[in-house]
């Protein structure tokens, strides 16, 4: 089984619903073979920051009626209800927003935590009101609000995902929460140095609050010359080195399917279609029980303590 702890399809979805429907279901074969639970992150995206709050309902709304329509799919709240899908033969969905910009209030936290959400990215790569991201030029850690929306995740049952957030906001929210928390789609800086990856410091101070990295295959992140698929297990190979392999997941970030995405692919694991290639590499250097771990259960246990069972 396999646990993709990030997804963009949200905006796939978003832009295809102006078209069609059942967006998901004509496209299952090619979006979620080999996969059994996905987090369906919401962007955050730039030009949409005048009416964010509006678009991330409507994106949210988008993605509940072409789960409807389809039988194949289950948006889940807990751990119960996603090892319910998976059994029934259906893939597991749990709801994300990339990027906190919606989050105006604590208050509209809540109203998306009873929607459904259940993974909030603190922040994308830029400046939102709750910190900075990895892109700005400052180094901004969280704000007063920022620090309440921490607490808040907290009491309702998100998991944060401190993945694009700057390192000082980084440090700030381990500070605030007691709690697993997640990168959900970020690689080592030792091995690729990007600002979106993360230093050794951070990989351990995630697996001591026994959190989970999600290996990213987003080629930029893997390797500047030549992002290989090898290369990208050399990624998870040195997190679990590191950090051990109970503290790294899998978190693709597959954009192929977006039209405005110019870059390329990693080699070797360009889609899901690629996924046994790469559980048959981890098979090579790992043990059954660790690529297990890997594939699928270490993202299911922090989910089981921050959201719940």
């Amino acid at each position: 089984m396999i646990f993709d702890a990030h997804s963009d399809l949200p905006t796939y979805i978003y832009e295809e619903r102006e078209k069609r429907t059942r967006v998901l279901e004509s496209e299952f074969e090619r979006f979620f073979p080999n996969v059994s639970a996905r987090v369906m992150s919401v962007w955050s995206r730039p030009e949409k920051r005048p009416t964010i709050l509006r678009y991330a309902l409507e994106a949210f709304n988008r993605i509940f009626n072409d789960v409807i329509e389809s039988e194949r799919f289950v948006i889940v709240g807990n751990v119960r209800e996603m090892d319910e899908a998976i059994k029934e033969g259906k893939v597991a969905l749990w709801l994300g927003l990339e990027g906190g910009e919606p989050i105006e209030s604590l208050d509209i936290l809540e109203v998306f935590y009873g929607l459904g959400l259940r993974v909030l990215t603190l922040t994308w790569s830029l400046r939102n009101q709750i910190g900075d991201g990895v892109f700005e030029r400052t180094n901004g850690g969280l704000t007063n609000f920022g620090v309440d929306v921490v607490g808040k995740a907290e009491e309702l049952g998100i998991v944060l995902d401190l993945s694009h957030i700057n390192e000082a906001g980084f440090w700030d929210a381990l500070d605030i929460t007691a709690f697993p928390v997640i990168a959900s789609h970020s690689n080592a800086r030792k091995l690729c140095d990007h600002p979106r990856n993360l230093t050794d410091e951070q990989i351990k101070a995630i697996a001591e609050r026994d959190g989970v990295i999600g290996a990213v295959a987003i080629p930029s992140f893997v390797d500047k010359e030549r992002p290989t698929l090898e290369r990208y297990v050399e990624h998870i190979i040195y997190m679990a080195d590191l950090a051990g392999y109970k503290h790294v997941g899998l978190g693709f970030d597959f954009v192929y399917y977006l039209p405005n995405w110019s870059g390329k692919s990693v080699e070797g694991f360009e889609s899901e279609k690629d996924i046994p290639k790469l559980i048959a590499l981890l098979r090579d250097r790992m043990s059954e029980r660790e690529v297990r771990a890997i594939a699928f259960e270490n993202f299911r246990r922090v989910f089981e303590k921050v959201v719940g069972p």
